[in-house]
């Protein structure tokens, strides 16, 4: 059986958001993507004061620069879709309020009709944690922890009761609710927060940059969930990151950059690793929405065409 495919949702600079978002949506949909994302970069600062995911000297792609509100494009792709999943892949947690992002997201689950996806990571920007964190970088955890929790209870029956760190609730009636039980994905690395997807997740949502790296993931998670007892499937998602080029790239090339073929190809080896689902954002090179239709088209038909 073949893989579900997402594609990510135009949010960079050179998108008109009003017009290419639906118009990206409503394409992505009939071409076949099952699913729709967003990610979050909240800022760009400049000069940067540390490095891309805090390794020094690393730059920040030009890319990160006026990258659009997560939960906004996914709502103006909500409303003109109707079958494909809406997911967040990621959402850095810790830069939200708890109880309001629990509501927003249960809003949009409602909405659409129960297709929201709802994916959380830590971050790692020290900018993006001074400008909108709700607590210090340090804490960033223990702020993912509350959230989880507090998505439970405002997503559960009334009357909602919750009483943490950051959001307390003695009780209260608190709509709309979700149309299902919202899925919840956790990106990890380290075993404390692989521990975290076995314990309170539904699955986990990794970005793929080589099947190597990914196997050996799954495989800790794997083992993590026997040693912990768990019996219920996670489900995995694996993020990619892909640079379209017109023309093939040479030999050294890393995953997922290239010509159409040589990100299925790509795609075709983490497939075959055994996950669930691949997200495919593909945003970063075209210059307006009507080419990254194109190439999301061209990127769908010779996947499916290849048995993924």
């Amino acid at each position: 059986m073949a893989i579900r495919l997402g594609l990510g949702l135009p949010q960079h600079r050179q998108y008109d958001l009003g017009k290419d978002v639906p118009d990206v949506a409503r394409a992505a949909e009939h071409i076949g993507y099952d699913s729709l994302w967003v990610y979050e970069r909240a800022l760009f600062p400049e000069p940067a004061t540390q490095g891309l995911y805090g390794i020094p000297g690393l730059p920040w792609p030009d890319a990160y620069r006026g990258v659009a509100q997560p939960l906004v494009t996914l709502t103006l792709a909500a409303a003109v879709t109707e079958r494909a999943r809406l997911g967040t892949g990621i959402l850095v947690a810790p830069l939200h309020l708890p109880f309001q992002l629990a509501k927003a997201l249960a809003t949009l689950d409602a909405a659409s009709g129960g297709r929201v996806v709802a994916g959380f990571g830590t971050g790692w920007s020290l900018d993006e944690y001074a400008a909108t964190g709700v607590r210090p970088f340090e804490e960033r955890g223990r702020v993912l922890d509350e959230l989880l929790g507090v998505c439970r209870a405002v997503w559960g029956p009334d009357p909602v009761a919750y009483d943490g760190e950051i959001t307390r609730v003695a009780s209260a009636v608190v709509g709309p609710k979700p149309a299902r039980p919202i899925p919840v994905l956790l990106a990890a690395s380290n075993r404390k927060a692989l521990t975290r997807v076995v314990d309170h997740a539904d699955g986990w949502i990794p970005v793929g940059m080589g099947t190597e790296q990914l196997a050996a993931g799954l495989r800790r998670l794997q083992d993590l969930a026997a040693e912990r007892g768990r019996e219920k499937p996670l489900e995995t998602v694996v993020r990619v990151n892909a640079e379209y080029s017109a023309e093939a790239r040479g030999g050294d090339r890393r995953p997922f950059q290239g010509s159409a073929d040589q990100i299925v190809e790509d795609l075709a080896a983490h497939a075959a690793v055994g996950v669930q689902e691949i997200l495919v954002d593909l945003q970063s090179t075209p210059r307006d929405g009507q080419e990254l239709k194109e190439i999301a088209a061209e990127v769908y038909e010779k996947a499916r065409a290849a048995g993924i």
